[in-house]
């Protein structure tokens, strides 16, 4: 009995896997089901000495029915990430939140420092907004992303 060449070509990949009709022009460029962009941009530091910060602009587009706005903008100071995500940790039990990028203690105000700051806040967010059960269920993920009034005393 003889065994197929490992190297032999398959022709597995040869039919079409659902059905044999192609995807129309408007299939492949329609609005998708549902959406949601998030981007993290403008850093902006404010104050003097031991009270400056720098905060971030988030500008999030959806058509996902458990977000109020289809398209907001709002501010974000590395705290308030700090606190939503301890909000998250407590709210959801059951979704492995990720980290935060670290704290920065010497050069925190740099250009560098602060783009690299601004690209892992980013990736926080889209990883936990991506979660299918924060995206529907988590009211604190909605009002973090588009209430511009956000407080997180109003979460503990």
């Amino acid at each position: 009995m003889s065994m197929p060449s490992p190297f032999a070509r398959s022709t597995a990949f040869d039919e079409p896997r659902l059905s044999g009709r192609s995807q129309t022009i408007e299939e492949m460029y329609s609005v998708p089901e549902s959406f949601l962009e998030i981007e993290v941009r403008n850093p902006q530091t404010h104050g003097f000495g031991r009270k400056m910060f720098t905060d971030y602009e988030i500008v999030t587009k959806t058509n996902i029915p458990a977000f109020k706005l289809r398209h907001s903008v709002v501010r974000r100071r590395y705290s308030d990430f700090e606190a939503f995500r301890d909000i998250l940790e407590r709210e959801s039990t059951r979704v492995n939140i990720p980290p935060l990028p670290g704290k920065v203690f010497t050069n925190r105000f740099s250009d560098e420092v602060i783009e690299s700051r601004r690209e892992g806040l980013e990736r926080f967010l889209t990883v936990v907004a991506g979660h299918p059960l924060l995206q529907t269920g988590s009211k604190v993920l909605c009002a973090f992303l588009q209430d511009p009034a956000w407080d997180k005393q109003q979460w503990l």
